[in-house]
């Protein structure tokens, strides 16, 4: 008995030890190091050498077996972020615009995977700054899939405003859910405190809420107009 107790506090003991993190994939550091790179410098700004340094590679020949080129690298990185976004929004997007806790339980993902990738939105915003025609279609291609799935949502939801206004506010959610890690450096200069720590993580994520239902009107009236007459004003 003695023996026995001794094995189950010890096995008891064990379970309690803080599991190692699974190891990462060498693309998935790839893809991690290019990440921040890219939205630091943009794409012409950054050499596959140096991605390949911070990954800790041998030489960049090395990364060119999971990536044909820089090209090929930088669609990657944008699309592991964007899909994955488009997917937690596709989930429950259009129940959560009339459910403020369906909305939380959306929410919630978003901000958890901007939180793990900081440098995402930033990415994002640098691939509007660099406006070259090559990069102009890499992100029509992967960023429309994003702003559709947006205005669908709000349309489905019956969201309070008149159909032209729906783009805009898929712009706005836009601008209130990634402009603030996108801008995260500036707001830290501006506050005097670091915006991405888990307090203030943590206040932006009850505003986001607070915003987002407030933009929706959950259980309003949705607006109306006729072509040409005046709007009705939104219930207060």
């Amino acid at each position: 008995m003695k023996l026995r107790g001794t094995v189950t506090r010890a096995h008891e003991a064990r379970s309690k030890e803080p599991r190692a993190a699974p190891l990462r994939s060498t693309r998935d550091l790839i893809l991690d190091a290019a990440e921040a790179r890219f939205a630091k410098s943009g794409f012409a700004g950054v050499s596959v050498r140096e991605i390949a340094a911070d990954v800790g590679l041998k030489n960049q020949a090395s990364l060119y077996h999971h990536f044909k080129n820089k090209r090929t690298l930088y669609e990657a990185v944008l699309a592991r972020g964007v899909e994955t976004i488009v997917d937690l929004v596709t989930r429950n997007g259009e129940r959560a615009a009339k459910d403020t806790s369906i909305m939380d339980a959306t929410l919630d993902p978003v901000v958890d995977y901007l939180v793990e990738h900081p440098q995402l939105p930033r990415l994002i915003q640098r691939a509007g700054i660099d406006d070259t025609q090559y990069l102009r279609a890499t992100a029509t291609k992967l960023l429309r899939p994003l702003y559709a799935q947006g205005v669908q949502v709000l349309a489905a939801a019956q969201a309070p405003w008149v159909p032209e206004d729906l783009p805009h506010v898929a712009a706005g959610f836009f601008h209130l859910i990634f402009g603030y890690f996108a801008n995260a450096k500036l707001l830290e200069m501006v506050v005097q405190h670091d915006p991405l720590s888990p307090a203030a993580v943590a206040r932006q994520r009850r505003f986001l809420k607070r915003a987002v239902t407030e933009l929706l009107r959950i259980g309003s009236v949705p607006v109306t107009a006729k072509a040409g007459g005046p709007r009705r004003k939104l219930r207060r």
